[in-house]
């Protein structure tokens, strides 16, 4: 018990015998965590944001804006003989206004729209669930309501002036969410590399330092897992240390940058607190790792030799 215990208290002493390299693998480890965490986040709360587009079928209608009131509410049965369309929700200017403000904050909202209300009259488009599966089928229901006009007596008193379409922003947000995970994955492998490699020098460098003692511990027959372990525990406490810090960084980090999304987005965002334990413990496990592995690589040529040849002698 006492010989493990040296061998832990002596993986630390060699932690701050080389302060700066350490210092180095711990701010290259940590970068690289932050990164996979943000990327993590950042992929959740676009993953969110499509399931939550993609389970709300209803699609938005704009009417031209001087469009009269009675005119916007008949225009409501041309809106529901399209095909596949199976109901047509009213949308007051007054209620519009009022479920931006929600969403935007008051704030925000009043920057936006400055005075009055700037809001057409529209409706809330229910479109068939078969439909909203066949992407030919509801791009062409769409495109159909798109051409809505209000004719009576061979008049035209208005119609559809947009028609807003989750589907398109559901397609983008896979694309960036693809498009992130890609770049993420390439910047984290380059970084946990030069992670690897850096940890690696600082074990080197440690175990240079301490070649005499080393040298005559082979010599007496000490074991290599006897002499690795200290240099073992120091590359697990660098990674260890890389973890606890990446977490409080993403932490503040996080808060910052998701309350300021929230102010332009309408969309429930996933705090990193849902998700803290599980990212903590993968940065805990990833940072242990890759600091042993580093450890390891560093002095298994060190341990395939015998006393004077660990001095050069």
């Amino acid at each position: 018990m006492s010989s493990f215990g040296y061998q832990i208290k002596e993986g630390f002493k060699n932690l701050f015998s080389n302060r700066m390299m350490s210092l180095a693998s711990i701010g290259v480890l940590v970068s690289c965590l932050v990164l996979t965490g943000s990327a993590v986040l950042l992929t959740v709360n676009v993953t969110s944001c499509v399931d939550s587009v993609s389970d709300n079928n209803l699609t938005n209608v704009y009417l031209d804006d001087d469009m009269d009131h009675l005119h916007a509410v008949a225009i409501g049965q041309d809106l529901l003989a399209v095909d596949h369309v199976v109901d047509a929700q009213f949308v007051e200017k007054d209620e519009a206004m009022e479920d931006y403000r929600e969403q935007l904050g008051e704030d925000i909202f009043k920057n936006m729209t400055g005075k009055g209300n700037p809001f057409p009259y529209s409706y809330r488009i229910t479109v068939d669930a078969e439909t909203m599966q066949n992407v030919d089928r509801y791009d062409a229901v769409v495109e159909a309501l798109k051409q809505v006009k209000l004719v009576r007596n061979g008049e035209t008193l208005g119609g559809v002036q947009s028609v807003n379409s989750h589907r398109d922003l559901a397609q983008k947000l896979t694309s960036l969410s693809s498009l992130i995970t890609m770049m993420s994955f390439w910047i984290i492998l380059v970084l946990a590399v030069i992670s690897l490699f850096i940890i690696a020098n600082t074990i080197r460098m440690t175990m240079f330092s301490h070649r005499f003692e080393i040298s005559i511990m082979k010599s007496v027959g000490a074991t290599n897992t006897f002499v690795r372990i200290p240099f073992v525990v120091e590359g697990a406490a660098i990674g260890l240390i890389s973890a606890v810090l990446s977490v409080g960084i993403l932490y503040l980090l996080s808060n910052a940058v998701l309350a300021a999304v929230k102010a332009v987005l309408p969309f429930k965002l996933v705090p990193f607190t849902d998700i803290i334990w599980y990212v903590s413990g993968a940065f805990v496990a990833a940072g242990v790792i890759v600091g042993v592995l580093g450890s390891l690589l560093s002095i298994s040529r060190f341990l395939k030799r015998e006393g004077n040849e660990i001095l050069g002698w």
